[in-house]
């Protein structure tokens, strides 16, 4: 049984997506309009879709037959979209510790440092957030995300603000953690490489779902060929 399956009408467009999380990073992919987007909103509990069920981890996070709908806080979800939300009267530290306030503040300081480290923000943090970058609050807001150790980690383009060279970098180390990622993208390059699965969106509906390259392969075959024309 798939992990998610959403039926939900936003004005006159149609949303009806069944698919699973079975691999531990799953790019959902698409043109702009598409619905994904919507969907990372629904699994983060920030939309109530009309019909749906998910899944995650052994957990039902959301059956509307049921009338189950688990708060977006407690869902064990992080995520991070091209705009960072970042609380802008906190400095990158303050902001990080934010998610994982419940740790005694030895814990909680070692793991703010570790997740800036992570993303290349420890000389961030005492910046109050107005005095970041865009690619510079992105690094702490995926800081922040990645901090409690949640079981699914969604990201809706994340590092548009980077150049080629830090986006990759910062990519390859988010695949290298042990936690689920959902991540979203409609740029063919930028995930071509990424070792993980696909769930194509058109219009709505999933299309096509497999191993990435496989799965894209006439999407990059055409691709190219627009290229060298």
């Amino acid at each position: 049984m798939p992990d998610v399956q959403i039926r939900h009408q936003q004005g006159h467009f149609t949303l009806d997506a069944d698919f699973s999380l079975g691999s531990r990073c799953t790019v959902l992919f698409g043109p702009s309009g598409s619905g994904k987007s919507t969907i990372l909103r629904i699994l983060a509990g920030l939309i109530a879709p009309q019909q749906g069920r998910v899944t995650l981890a052994g957990r039902t996070l959301l059956n509307t037959d049921q009338r189950i709908a688990v708060p977006p806080g407690r869902r064990s979800i992080g995520y991070v979209t091209q705009q960072a939300g970042l609380f802008p009267h906190l400095t990158a530290r303050e902001n990080v510790a934010f998610g994982i306030r419940h740790l005694e503040r030895e814990a909680r300081d070692r793991r703010v440092l570790e997740m800036l480290r992570l993303f290349g923000a420890e000389s961030l943090t005492h910046r109050r957030t107005p005095q970041l970058s865009g690619g510079e609050r992105q690094r702490v807001a995926l800081a922040r995300a990645v901090a409690p150790a949640p079981d699914l980690l969604l990201l809706d383009e994340p590092l548009a603000a980077l150049d080629d060279a830090s986006s990759q970098d910062i990519l390859s180390r988010l695949l290298a953690l042990p936690t689920r990622v959902l991540y979203v993208s409609h740029d063919l390059a930028e995930i071509w490489r990424i070792p993980a699965d696909v769930v194509f969106l058109e219009h709505g509906r999933v299309t096509a779902t497999g191993p990435l390259q496989h799965v894209l392969a006439s999407h990059r075959e055409r691709l190219l060929h627009q290229l060298a024309i």
